[in-house]
């Protein structure tokens, strides 16, 4: 396994931010996982309960996943950091790299598809990519809505189309699937490399990897089409703004969010005491409800009105599951492909 080459990206003010060491008797657990409204909905849903329970303080570290595995990189030999909620790419690296430790008591009715070997990670929601639009801006253009990939080929899209780069996995889901579509996979991405440089980049107004920036886009009216996750599109949503999410029918991509307790001397037991928070049926309910996870508990049942976007039933059976195995050894040479050929 390549190790991926992302110390450029962190923000001296980012680790700065962090403690200087963490020892067994500090009562302060450190978590690092997405900022915007996921951030907030741990912050009010999962925190101040497990604080209360544990007699400990949380401290949230907020970034996107490159962020976070570039950060354990940085701070290899004297982890700072207890815990990690990341993508499921990111995570099997952080595997292989030998940062995680082994996660306590998983439930015994997860699904498969949230298990990891050796229990060192294990997955929290699942949630789809695929494509949000406006609905109100299509509505009044008398579009219809998008229900393909190629749909972000379409010329009336120009300069009104924003999609994540691909160190983001949102894009690289995006490359993989048009790369499928037109006799490639995970070991030949040429055709998606193709199509994002002749058909897709004039439409492109952003590649956008924040969130605030996404949604910023669209409320201001500059954008109507993105390549997005369902969790990502159902929290825009529900704060009113006129968008839905399509799975696109060639298939939308698998994304697991996933935790793991950060392997280190005296690594505190309260590790897999949040990642359990996590998995606690009221949590993953919250988590559909805000966020539109796709709960990972077999035994879970989702009240009728929840998951409207979240792939559930028949949509996550239907899902496109990638090879991280053979991604995440390719990631950076694409990456800098990408930046050379795509996102100049």
């Amino acid at each position: 396994m390549k190790p991926f080459s992302l110390l450029t990206a962190i923000s001296i003010a980012a680790l700065a931010a962090l403690p200087s060491a963490v020892s067994a008797q500090q009562k302060t657990l450190y978590v690092a996982g997405y900022g915007g409204s996921f951030e907030k909905t741990i912050r009010d849903e999962v925190i101040p309960a497990f604080e209360q329970a544990n007699g400990v303080k949380v401290e949230y570290v907020a970034g996107n996943s490159t962020d976070t595995l570039a950060k354990l990189q940085a701070q290899k030999g004297n982890q700072q950091i207890d815990v990690i909620i990341v993508d499921d790419g990111p995570m099997y690296q952080a595997i292989q790299l030998g940062f995680c430790g082994k996660v306590e008591s998983v439930p015994a009715d997860l699904y498969d598809a949230a298990r990891f070997k050796d229990d060192r990670a294990v997955g929290t929601g699942l949630v789809a990519t695929g494509l949000m639009y406006n609905t109100k801006i299509f509505a009044e253009k008398g579009w219809a809505p998008p229900t393909s990939w190629n749909d972000l080929k379409d010329p009336k899209y120009q300069n009104k189309l924003v999609i994540p780069p691909i160190n983001n996995t949102y894009g690289l889901h995006a490359l993989l699937m048009l790369a499928r579509m037109n006799g490639g996979s995970e070991s030949n991405v040429d055709a998606g490399f193709k199509i994002f440089k002749d058909e897709i980049n004039p439409n492109v107004l952003a590649y956008e990897p924040s969130p605030g920036k996404m949604t910023e886009l669209f409320q201001s009216g500059q954008a109507v089409l993105a390549v997005w996750g369902s969790g990502r599109v159902q929290s825009f949503a529900n704060t009113g703004f006129p968008v839905d999410f399509v799975y696109p029918k060639e298939g939308a991509a698998t994304l697991l969010t996933a935790a793991c307790p950060i392997a280190k001397p005296n690594a505190s037991p309260l590790a897999s005491s949040f990642i359990q928070k996590l998995l606690d049926p009221k949590i993953q309910l919250v988590l559909l409800k805000d966020y539109g996870y796709g709960p990972v508990l077999k035994s879970l049942v989702v009240p009728p009105e929840l998951g409207k976007m979240a792939p559930i039933g028949e949509r996550a059976a239907k899902l496109y599951t990638p090879d991280w195995s053979i991604m995440n050894d390719k990631r950076e040479e694409w990456t800098k492909r990408w930046n050379r050929e795509v996102e100049r």
